[in-house]
């Protein structure tokens, strides 16, 4: 996912904006990290809306093993008050495509369920439920969320807006420029060619002739700082993560192996 933006906005017409169509959102942060324009995840925007919506909310789901990051996602976006229930309907992703299944029936009745149990507002919690929010909206009788309308409207808001990405802390560019092209082979040996502006030490290894992202907006001379935790570039000393051992300070040595995993 991280290649697929990388590479877009490098592109001669990037996106206005990205939305990561996945009900868990992976990949949010990291996103973040290397665009400036706005970045939203499907559950992110659905918690939100559904909050405004009513003023709670529950969440229909397919698989069980989905709800474990579902939790972490309300905890994460401050929606414990607001999230009523959880429900994992057991269906598949893709017979969601089955017109005969039985899919509708069944998150119809665990949304129903739902707004027995104190829901105003059911989200939907997968992309592939987004084709029948409508209709389930006049089953259930109570509004119904589908994420990927909602991310689209919240991203198209935020580009309306002027609103980006801050750069600023957390979502900086990251200090270690990103490598794309996994599949090219590495150069190694000592001398080899090392990205600029990416730690490593003598003989650190990256693939030929890959694109490397700009780590503008970094190091000890950049505007973006300020926080506890300002962001690390090359040129900033000492070394906040020097470690002690007895009376003698010691910096942890380069990781050599860094670049050449990426690559």
């Amino acid at each position: 996912m991280i290649e697929a933006i990388t590479a877009d906005l490098a592109s001669a017409d990037p996106a206005d904006a990205y939305v990561i169509a996945c009900f868990g959102d992976p990949g949010l942060d990291a996103a973040r990290e290397v665009a400036e324009v706005p970045v939203v995840g499907i559950a992110e925007a659905a918690m939100h809306l559904a909050a405004v919506s009513g003023r709670h909310f529950g969440v229909v789901t397919t698989l069980s093993r989905t709800l474990g990051r579902a939790h972490d996602l309300v905890a994460r976006y401050g929606m414990e008050r607001s999230c009523v229930s959880l429900a994992a309907t057991g269906i598949p992703v893709l017979d969601l495509e089955d017109t005969g299944s039985e899919a509708v029936s069944l998150i119809e009745r665990h949304g129903a369920e739902a707004a027995a149990g104190g829901a105003d507002v059911i989200v939907l919690g997968c992309a592939g439920m987004a084709d029948l929010c409508t209709e389930l909206t006049a089953r259930i009788g109570v509004p119904v969320v589908d994420g990927v309308a909602a991310a689209v409207g919240m991203a198209s808001g935020m580009v309306r807006m002027g609103l980006g990405t801050s750069k600023r802390d957390e979502y900086a560019k990251p200090p270690r420029a990103f490598v794309a092209g996994l599949h090219a082979p590495a150069v190694s040996g000592a001398g080899a060619p090392v990205a600029a502006g990416v730690p490593g030490g003598a003989g650190a290894a990256v693939a030929a002739g890959v694109p490397v992202a700009s780590t503008e907006g970094l190091g000890a001379g950049s505007a973006v700082r300020g926080g506890k935790f300002p962001p690390q570039g090359a040129d900033v000393a000492p070394n906040p993560h020097d470690t002690v051992v007895g009376s003698a300070a010691s910096t942890p040595p380069p990781q050599t192996a860094d670049v050449a995993v990426f690559a």
